[in-house]
């Protein structure tokens, strides 16, 4: 049975392998926080599952697998019969594709999510929404960061719960480090998160959860498997 992957503020990730594939860089350690065997596949290649990108190292194997997300998150379809509003690549992960991924096995199945806009807010507006992460980002249910300037978004990272405190964790794909995200430096615009500060959007769970069937979806000892689709 493979091994539970697991990070805490102060481990080290993997990194992102292409300068746009930080959401999907952060959408694939989603899903191997909540899917052992495929956590194991990137690590050590083993198990194989079907449809499993080619790659010899982890880095390869990881790098593929960006590929293939960022394939479903910015194309027509984001996965089978589910459309998909397309996007450039060059420019990155949208929310909207990245909510569809969390939703189709980058986290717990059944969560549901919503995005939410950052930017317009501050200070009040601001604390309540990172209470609300407090609330809802849980074990498997992560939710994702992008952060910018004051008048781009340019990098997106993965929001984890932490150990208590009010205190959430935080993925960086820029770096791969694991810190703190606390609620002073969303606030006040310094999170310093691959050198970008302010907030733009949050993907994160609505607090409910459906229960959904996954007969369509290929599996592997009852473990949902990557997929290229």
């Amino acid at each position: 049975m493979a091994t539970p992957y697991r990070l805490r503020a102060g481990d080290t990730g993997p990194v992102q392998q292409s300068p746009v594939t930080c959401g999907s860089a952060c959408l694939t350690v989603a899903r191997m926080l909540v899917d052992p065997a495929f956590a194991s596949w990137v690590r050590t290649g083993s198990p194989n599952p079907p449809g499993s990108p080619a790659g010899a190292t982890e880095g390869e194997r990881f790098a593929a697998y960006e590929r293939v997300v960022m394939r479903r998150t910015n194309g027509l379809f984001a996965g089978p019969s589910r459309v998909n509003l397309p996007w450039p690549r060059a420019l990155g992960t949208p929310p909207w594709g990245a909510k569809r991924e969390l939703e189709y096995g980058a986290a717990t199945t059944g969560t549901l999510y919503d995005v939410d806009a950052l930017r317009p807010l501050s200070g009040a507006s601001l604390r309540t929404a990172f209470e609300r992460l407090l609330d809802v980002v849980a074990e498997g249910e992560p939710g994702l960061l992008y952060v910018g300037s004051t008048t781009l978004p340019r990098h997106v990272v993965l929001v984890l719960p932490g150990d208590g405190d009010r205190i959430l964790d935080v993925y960086d794909p820029g770096t791969g480090r694991v810190g703190h995200l606390r609620r002073d430096t969303l606030v006040e615009h310094r999170l310093g998160l691959s050198g970008w500060d302010v907030p733009w959007f949050v993907v994160q769970p609505t607090g409910h959860r459906r229960i959904r069937s996954w007969a369509t979806e290929r599996s592997m000892g009852g473990v949902r498997a990557p997929s290229n689709a």
